[in-house]
């Protein structure tokens, strides 16, 4: 694109790019905070850089067109050779806290002395305490003018530029009748996700990694280089706003203060929930410390509890100068720990592939001693350059897998560091030589008769959502592998009574009851089998989707990739895999076995009526009265395609009890969330 050649004298000419100037700003506005707020981008990257040039080259030509909230300004100031001091429009308060629900019952008991039942009837709003860098954002007449640490909570350091870089602070508001000047308060923080990605190229580097997530946010906001803190994956969350001595709030609840934070485009943090009395927010607290902290890709440290009625807050006052009465931080035991990493070892998956995983000094987070944790694939283990007698952080995500976010370089010994890992060449189990795989850092075991595949396998096909072989566990099936009465699947329906009570701990009517659960297995539609059968990529709704299209095993079988990629929602992966498995003689003769014992090879075609026909469904939460797999037939019944993930693409998301990310996930993308009995509304079900 050339670039604009005005006449300097030609004030109508001026006016023009002046006006074309402000046009550029707002669509460029726009576009930020739907790609970075809202998730929802509606131009391209390239559109956007076109914009962004043409705005550039604009302001370059013509600097009395450069605004303060222009977006050319997020990044290029020189950098400062101090940050100079700012003094907050009202004190930073800090928040007394509550660890578990006695302390926040007291809580709730003095501030009722204060000021009355008013206080139960108000409610509460619960919000996420972010674990990142508290700041204050000053805007007069809704365009930000400066910005501050924290501080001692009077006097912050002003890093006005900095925060400029941070795409989630809009420099100008959205919307309208804002206050003349205003702080708006909030966390600067960084996601797992950047601090994690961020760590492993300081190590590939050289550098010296960060400790955790909160360090790098404050120490990236004290950068006297802006650039510096704009290389770094920032993101901000607003929370309160504070006003100058006289002036009022057009809104009279906490939780109506963050919609209109929303409004005016300041990212609010997801999960906050209104609570009708304590026990409600009990709830909400345990929820989120148990079901939710898990799945976040930042770091919480507990929630915070507020008074909604902000009419309230004035007569609760102050304890000690600095600790607000109408708000208590309710704190969760911490996820992230540091501890030794003693050792990295694998075991061999279903389809071969060796997963490493970490043994650890034992530690506890979040309540819980964590002895192992997750490694995902060998590329990791070398991008993060983890090395076994490493001091190595921890995190628990979610209840039950901990992962390493990774090693503390600075803490090794650097007269006699830890060697670094080397992995495997050859399978532990079976030893044969190990290949390289579709996906990158990933190794597998060629071996289809390799023992560990096999006990995996077989523990794969008899799970409740594959075969549902009520009473063959994980240590039952040991035993026969151990007794060598079971080899593969097929091999299972060739039991008897008699050989079952011959082993260990099992009785004859257990023995009975296996070989009931056994036999009635057997009447499995082909999608469960399929699944079963543990090809590799093929998940569940996979094998529904192909079984329903293809209708028995023999087609399946015989498909090529191009005729199972006619199916809507299966990619390359999945089609290359399933070739390639029924490509194996081994995998043939499974199947030859399995149709002499009886097994199921086709797949109810049942008649759709057509209510949900090409729609994608999302399901999450416990429905009142379907179970998932009854929802998912019903949704599957009338048409419609069940996915995993909330996205643009959805239709929309059934919602039950204790809904999680995706129901979050469905607000953020403007997606619609029904609960069961409009589903059962919309297909016709009485």
């Amino acid at each position: 694109m050339k670039s604009p050649r005005p006449s300097g004298d030609d004030g109508q000419n001026l006016a023009e790019l002046s006006a074309r100037a402000d046009e550029l700003r707002r669509e460029l506005d726009r576009a930020s905070y739907e790609y970075h707020v809202l998730d929802r981008p509606t131009i391209s990257d390239a559109q956007y850089d076109r914009m962004y040039r043409e705005l550039l080259e604009l302001e370059e030509a013509h600097p009395t067109l450069r605004t303060p909230d222009s977006p050319t300004q997020r990044v290029g100031a020189e950098p400062a050779s101090q940050l100079a001091k700012h003094t907050h429009l009202v004190a930073m308060l800090s928040l007394s806290n509550a660890f578990n629900d006695e302390e926040l019952a007291a809580w709730e008991e003095r501030i009722v002395r204060l000021a009355g039942d008013s206080v139960r009837k108000a409610g509460y709003n619960c919000e996420l305490k972010i674990d990142g860098a508290a700041i204050a954002l000053t805007y007069r007449e809704g365009v930000l003018v400066a910005g501050a640490t924290r501080g001692n909570g009077t006097i912050g350091e002003l890093v006005t530029t900095n925060l400029r870089t941070i795409r989630e602070i809009p420099l100008r508001l959205r919307g309208s009748d804002h206050p003349p000047m205003m702080e708006i308060r909030g966390e600067v923080y960084m996601p797992f996700s950047g601090f994690e990605r961020m760590n492993e190229q300081r190590i590939a580097a050289g550098q010296p990694v960060f400790a955790n997530p909160r360090n790098a946010a404050a120490g990236a906001l004290r950068q006297l280089d802006p650039k510096i803190t704009a290389s770094r994956p920032l993101k901000f969350y607003g929370y309160a706003i504070a006003l100058p001595d006289g002036e009022t709030l057009p809104v009279s609840t906490q939780d109506a203060l963050l919609d209109l934070l929303e409004s005016w485009g300041i990212p609010v943090a997801p999960h906050r929930r209104c609570c009708l009395g304590l026990e409600k927010v009990n709830e909400w607290a345990h929820e989120i410390e148990h079901k939710v902290r898990g799945s976040l890709d930042f770091a919480i440290d507990g929630g915070v509890v507020k008074v909604n009625g902000l009419s309230l807050w004035p007569d609760l006052g102050v304890v000690g100068g600095r600790e607000p009465r109408y708000a208590i931080a309710r704190k969760f035991a911490p996820d992230i720990a540091e501890t030794k990493l003693l050792g990295i070892e694998v075991n061999v998956g279903r389809t071969g592939t060796i997963n490493p995983f970490a043994v650890l000094d034992p530690v506890e987070i979040g309540g819980a001693q964590v002895k192992l944790a997750t490694l995902h694939n060998f590329d990791l283990v070398a991008r993060k350059d983890l090395r076994v007698g490493d001091l190595v952080q921890v995190k628990r995500a979610g209840e039950v897998i901990p992962q390493v976010i990774g090693p503390v370089p600075d803490r090794r010994d650097a007269a006699n560091p830890p060697a670094p890992y080397v992995p495997p060449t050859h399978c532990p189990s079976c030893g044969t030589a190990l290949i390289t795989g579709s996906e990158q850092g990933m190794l597998y075991c060629p071996n289809f008769d390799c023992p560990s595949r096999q006990l995996e396998g077989l523990v794969h096909f008899a799970s409740r959502n594959a075969m549902d072989i009520r009473g063959l566990s994980y240590a039952r099936i040991r035993q026969l592998v151990d007794a060598k009465l079971v080899h593969d699947p097929s091999d299972l329906y060739d039991l008897t009574a008699g050989q079952l009570v011959e082993l260990d701990r099992l009785a004859e009517k257990s023995a009975w009851a296996l070989i009931q659960a056994l036999e009635a297995s057997k009447a499995q539609p082909l999608s469960k089998l399929l699944f079963a059968l543990g090809v590799e990529g093929v998940g569940e709704i996979a094998a529904k989707q192909i079984a329903k299209h293809f209708g028995t095993m023999d087609a399946i079988a015989d498909a090529t990739a191009e005729q199972i990629l006619e199916i809507h929602g299966i990619g390359d992966t999945i089609a290359e895999s399933i070739v390639a498995w029924f490509a194996n003689p081994r995998a043939r003769r499974l199947i030859d076995r399995l149709r002499e014992r009886g097994l199921t090879l086709t797949e109810p075609q049942t008649q759709t009526s057509g209510a949900l026909k090409g729609m994608t469904v999302v399901i999450t939460g416990s429905l009142p009265t379907l179970s998932r797999d009854q929802a998912i037939a019903l949704v599957e019944a009338n048409g419609g395609r069940v996915a995993n993930s909330v996205s643009k693409k959805t239709s929309f998301v059934v919602v039950g009890e204790d809904a999680g990310s995706k129901l979050e996930k469905a607000r953020q993308l403007g997606v619609e969330t029904i609960d069961e009995a409009e589903l059962k509304h919309r297909v016709a079900v009485t």
